[in-house]
Order: C-alpha cells, then sequence, then structure tokens
C-alpha cells in the first residue's frame, strides 16, 4: 500500500523566532506568571528534536549484526557490556559537525526551537562535563562541546535551545536505573557492580544538570524522559534544582506521575485536542538516533499534514533527526525539512501562534484559528479538494468579511451562506497540491454548531472522515484516504490499531452494519462501553458490501463512543479490510 495515503493526520508550521532578550510589546500583563513562561512556546508550534551520541557510530548494527530496535538503544537490546560500549568513545569524531548548518535549517523549515540530547541512556554526555569525564570533550578525539556551539548560534539565530536529559536511566553507572529495573532484572552486564539510586542522582544527574543550566546561555527547556525506577526522592532533589530556573520549562517525564508543563506524546497524535499544553515529538523514519539501514521515511506530504493536524488540535510538534557519527544530518531528513520550510515561508501564519480548531471534523482537512483585536482569522488547511467545487465549511455562523488564499492574498475567493453551512467557491485549479490554506476573516465574534454525527431519520451514519484512527508507535499505520462520500479507511495491516467513533444518539437498539470491502476473512470486535460484538468479516468479493456485526443497546440519552477494531490473533501483515462507513 501506498505510504503517501498516511497523510490523513499531517501536520505543519513555519515562522521566525521571537528573540530571547526582546521583551514582547504585545504581552498581556494580565496573565499568571505560568502563562508568560509558557507564551513563546504555544506561539512556536514546531520544533527539532536531535538524538545525538555514541551510538550513531554503530548506527543499529553491532559485530555485523543488525540489533532489532531502535539505534539509541543498541547498549541494551544487544547487551552490550560497559567497557566494551565505552571504547566507541575513542573512535568517534564528528568532524563534519557544523552548528550554524544545523541550527540554519531548522530556522529554515519554520522550526522555533531545538531540543538536543545532552546525555541519553548509556550515560554518555554530549557536552564538557566536569561531573563525569565520560564526555565528548574529555573522552573523545573530538575535543570541542557542540553543545556549547550550537547554544552560542541559538542565541545568534534566536532559536529557542532546550537539552534532553535522561535522568534516570545511566546504563554505565553503578546507581543508574535500566529500562528492566522496575520488574526485578538484573542489569546485562555482571560486571556492573549495583549501587543505590542516590548515589547516581547526586554524584552525576544533580551536578550535571546544574551544569547544562549553568553553562549553556540559560536554556529554555529541560526534557526529561523515561522515569523508569525513579523515585519520589530523587525526583524532588532534580525538581529543587530546576525551581531556581522559574522560565525553564519541563515536560512531564521526570516521575510518575508528574505534570511538568507540558505532556509528552510519543509517536502518536491524539485524535482530539487536550485540555493542558501537549506536544507530539514523532520521527522522520522508525529510529530516534541514527540507523544506517532505517530507509521508512515518512513523505514531506505526510510530515506537513502532521504538523498542521496536531495545531488544529493546539498542540506542537517536535520533529526529530538523528544526525551521523560526522556530525551530519542524513539526506532524507534534510530534503524533507527543506521541502517543509518551502510550505512554511508561505503557510507559517496559519501555524504560528494559532488555537485549535472550533470544528467538529472536517472531512476536506483541518483548521487552526487566530484572534487578533476584533478579527478572527479561520486558516482552512484543505487536503482534499471537494470535486463539486465547494468548499464546505459546517455550522457557521459569522460576520465574514473577506475569503481568501494565505500564499497569495490577492486571489480572493466567492463565498455564500446556505442551510447553517459557509460555502467557498473553490477554483478547480489546486492551488498547493499537499495543502491550500484558505483565510475566512471574520469580524466579530462567531457561533459554530458542531457537525457531530447523530440520529437522524432512525439510523446514525459514521462515515470514514469521522472516525479517530488510533495507530500503533511503531509499524503499518491505518490511514484516510479522501473525504466525504469517497472516504476509505486503507493499509489497515496492524492488529493493535483501531477507530473509534463519536456521535449523539437515543436510547435504543441498534444494528451495527459496516460498508467494507474484504478480500478474505477476518475477525473483529466492536465496543461499546462494556458491550462487545464479535465478528466474522466475510470476502466481499470484488466490490463493497453493507455487512451485518450485530446489535448493540444504547441506554442513555447523549454522546457515545463506538470502537472498532481487529480481533484478538489476527494477523498483523494482511489488510484487514477496506472502510467506508458504520451504520447503526
Amino acid at each position: 500500500m501506498n505510504r503517501l495515503l498516511l497523510i490523513a493526520l499531517v501536520t505543519l508550521l513555519f515562522i521566525s523566532c521571537d528573540s530571547k532578550k526582546k521583551p514582547n510589546p504585545h504581552k498581556n500583563v494580565e496573565l499568571s506568571a505560568h502563562d508568560q513562561k509558557m507564551e513563546w512556546w504555544r506561539e512556536a508550534r514546531f520544533g527539532m528534536f536531535i538524538h545525538w551520541g555514541l551510538y550513531a557510530d554503530p548506527a543499529g548494527e553491532w559485530k555485523g549484526e543488525r540489533i532489532p530496535g531502535i539505534s539509541e538503544w543498541i547498549m541494551a537490546n544487544a547487551k552490550i557490556p560497559v567497557k566494551e560500549y565505552e571504547q566507541l568513545a575513542e573512535t568517534f569524531n564528528p568532524d563534519k559537525f557544523d552548528a550554524e548548518e544545523w541550527v540554519k535549517l531548522a530556522k529554515y523549515a519554520g522550526m522555533k526551537y531545538i531540543v538536543i540530547t545532552s546525555k541519553h541512556h548509556d550515560g554518555f554526555a554530549m557536552f564538557h562535563s566536569k561531573a563525569s569525564k565520560y564526555n565528548i570533550v574529555d573522552a573523545t578525539p573530538f575535543d570541542r562541546d557542540p553543545l556549547k556551539e550550537l547554544a552560542e548560534v541559538c542565541e545568534r539565530e534566536e532559536i529557542r535551545l532546550g537539552f534532553y536529559y535522561s535522568q534516570a536511566q545511566d546504563w554505565r553507572e553503578p546507581g543508574g536505573t535500566y529500562w528492566n529495573i522496575e520488574e526485578g532484572k538484573p542489569h546485562w552486564d555482571p560486571d556492573l557492580k549495583r549501587e543505590p539510586l542516590m548515589n547516581y542522582i547526586n554524584g552525576k544527574a544533580v551536578p550535571q544538570v546544574k551544569e547544562i543550566l549553568e553553562n549553556y546561555g540559560g536554556l529554555d527547556i529541560l526534557w526529561w524522559d523515561t522515569p523508569r525506577g525513579m523515585t519520589e526522592e530523587a525526583a524532588n532533589v532534580l525538581k529543587a534544582v530546576t525551581d531556581d530556573y522559574p522560565n525553564l520549562i519541563t515536560n512531564n517525564r521526570l516521575y510518575r506521575p508528574w505534570p511538568g508543563d507540558f505532556q509528552t506524546l510519543e509517536q502518536h497524535v491524539p485524535p482530539t485536542g487536550l485540555d493542558y499544553d501537549w506536544e507530539v515529538c514523532m520521527t522522520m523514519n522508525t529510529s530516534w538516533g541514527y540507523k544506517w539501514y532505517d530507509e521508512n521515511w515518512k513523505p514531506t506530504e505526510e510530515l506537513i499534514k502532521m504538523l498542521v493536524d496536531i495545531a488544529s488540535k493546539g498542540g506542537n510538534l517536535l520533529l526529530n533527526v538523528g544526525p551521523t557519527a560526522t556530525g551530519e544530518f542524513p539526506k532524507a531528513s534534510v530534503e524533507r525539512l527543506k521541502e517543509m520550510g518551502h510550505w512554511m515561508q508561505q503557510n507559517g501564519n496559519s501555524i504560528y501562534g494559532t488555537s485549535a480548531s472550533p470544528f467538529y471534523k472536517l472531512p476536506w482537512g483541518r483548521c487552526t484559528t487566530k484572534k487578533e483585536g476584533g478579527i478572527t482569522n479561520l486558516y482552512l488547511h484543505v487536503f482534499d479538494w471537494p470535486k463539486d467545487g465547494l468548499l464546505s465549511v459546517p455550522g457557521l455562523e459569522a460576520n465574514v468579511r473577506d475569503v481568501y488564499l494565505l500564499s497569495n492574498p490577492e486571489q480572493h475567493f466567492a463565498w455564500k451562506f446556505e442551510e447553517g453551512d459557509l460555502h467557498v467557491h473553490a477554483p478547480s485549479v489546486i492551488f498547493d497540491e499537499i495543502n491550500t490554506v484558505v483565510v475566512v476573516k471574520i469580524r466579530g465574534e462567531m457561533t459554530v454548531t458542531s457537525n457531530k454525527p447523530h440520529l437522524k431519520e432512525g439510523s446514525v451514519l459514521l462515515p470514514a472522515d469521522f472516525a479517530d484512527i488510533y495507530n500503533p508507535g511503531y509499524g503499518e499505520h491505518a490511514v484516510l484516504k479522501g473525504s466525504g462520500s469517497e472516504s476509505v479507511i486503507t493499509n489497515w495491516v496492524d492488529a493493535r490499531t483501531r477507530l473509534k467513533w463519536i456521535f449523539d444518539a437515543e436510547p435504543g437498539k441498534y444494528r451495527v452494519e459496516a460498508l467494507v470491502w474484504s478480500a478474505e476473512e477476518g475477525g473483529v470486535t466492536v465496543r461499546l462501553g462494556d458491550q462487545k460484538i464479535e465478528t466474522e468479516l466475510p470476502d466481499t468479493g470484488e466490490d463493497y458490501e453493507l455487512v451485518e456485526l450485530g446489535e448493540l443497546e444504547i441506554k442513555e440519552n447523549g454522546e457515545q463512543a463506538i470502537s472498532l477494531l481487529p480481533a484478538a490473533g489476527n494477523n498483523s501483515d494482511k489488510q484487514l479490510m477496506y472502510l467506508e462507513l458504520i451504520k447503526l
């Protein structure tokens, strides 16, 4: 199946970054201290994640064997003894590293901030640390501090900077934790004599966190990761360090549970927005660190739509690059970042500083919003142009003053209100094959009537383009193709994927049917509350067929949620079905 179809949930952004030193003259003085701290981050919407360390040298291969899993975990996945892994430092010499080149590419791509690994789980510091000689300056022939150079360029180019720090897992230290410590398993290296966690926290983690906060120009973000084996005592000791930096933004991975300033979602875009600040960290291929044979690259089209999708839900995208051992970005990453930058230069205003969409679902794409004074701009991100030439904005009631193309404001569109919807006459020309942004300029307040599916004439229709797709973090992803009556869920080959629809209905018994094309028999499960239907899909031959799945009872009036997923034991290497709609 062509992975270009995976563009159903994608998004983009681009705009230059505010200076760290220059105050914002438009800042609302009534904002709380927390909101003031978060203001630039919420404005940014798009950042670069960089995973770089000794693991870039083996690049997913150890002693001639390709090691399964993500590259930066090779020490654990290949069970490499500490002393043997340490030898990588003796030849690690990224002499092609150019901080200016990295930062300028991030800026061109439209990224407002950079987060880079200062120490990953392998325990090796990518900065000059007095707390441990196991660092890039003291332990390698490179003899430079790349994070110091990066910080200087970020300051000059007005790009915000954050450091990732693995506070719990440190596979080299006797007191550090490791991936299966919570299961009571021993460290894979029997020569590593274990010590209490607090020995490592006080002896290495706290001093190194102080170093990165004090020596790199004032970090904007401290990005914690994987609190496996972390204790509340250890978390509070580290929090005491960061409390001295009131403008520092941290994520929620210091400890469990730990709110942080924002929540990190890994390799997964939520189907709807969240009630707090959130960010999706996402790879361009599969691995975070460089893995020479990982060619599972997401197309630029998917990445742009992902960025837009996330912004339309009120979140940020932190898009990852895994540099090589020589200090270069992979060619495929550079190509995609440049292509995203080209789109952002024309359409960045539809991403930066925007708020989430006021609409329940837009079958043809996404919407972001921005309010300035008495004017509200709706940015309509059109992924699929309607074939009838009419772009329908459902349930909108507003004083529309203008409708035009963001990349060319001289291109205006005719529009009219009809039956409670705004209809924009869309010329047959597709201005941007990936995502054309149409601006609807509104004066004063607006109201939106939800187009959530509901009971009508005895039935509830749940089309494919109204489904929330829950894909696993890794593996093949089911995707939405097309829009409106031509929408279909395709590439459903992973048994972990499920679909979910939200709708309104009245109490009663409902027959559940699915319009599907299934090339071979396979089991599916339908869930509604505590009810479950398990049934087999027939082979529908060469065409779509309305298949009865079973009966469910809705017991209360109002909002309902129904899910469709493969039955347990389904083979994940075969296409389950092509799905157009569910009917109750």
